[in-house]
C-alpha cells in the first residue's frame, strides 16, 4: 500500500494534534487515545445515525435498545434529537 505526501502530511498533523508537543512514549500514547477518541466519536454518530433511520423504518425502541445495548431511554434521546431538529 502506498501513500501520497499529502496523506503522510495529513496523519502527521492528526498525530501531532494529539500529542501537544510530548515526545517519546507518552506522546505516542497520547496521539493513539486522541485518534481512538475521535474514531469513537465518529461511531457514535454513524450508530445513532442508524438508530434514527431504523425507527423511521418501523423499528421499535425496544428492538434498537437490544441490538445497540442502549437502553430504552438513551435511545428515546437520540430518535428524538434529530426528529427536533429536522421538524
Amino acid at each position: 500500500m502506498t501513500y501520497s505526501d499529502n496523506e503522510v502530511l495529513a496523519a502527521t498533523a492528526e498525530f501531532d494534534k494529539y500529542r501537544g508537543g510530548v515526545e517519546g512514549e507518552i506522546g505516542a500514547a497520547l496521539a493513539v487515545v486522541g485518534l481512538s477518541a475521535a474514531r469513537t466519536a465518529k461511531e457514535v454518530r454513524i450508530r445513532d445515525d442508524m438508530i434514527r433511520v431504523a425507527h423511521r423504518a418501523g423499528a421499535s425502541i425496544r428492538q434498537l435498545a437490544e441490538v445497540s445495548g442502549l437502553g430504552r431511554k438513551t435511545v428515546t434521546a437520540i430518535v428524538a434529537s434529530r426528529a427536533a431538529s429536522t421538524d
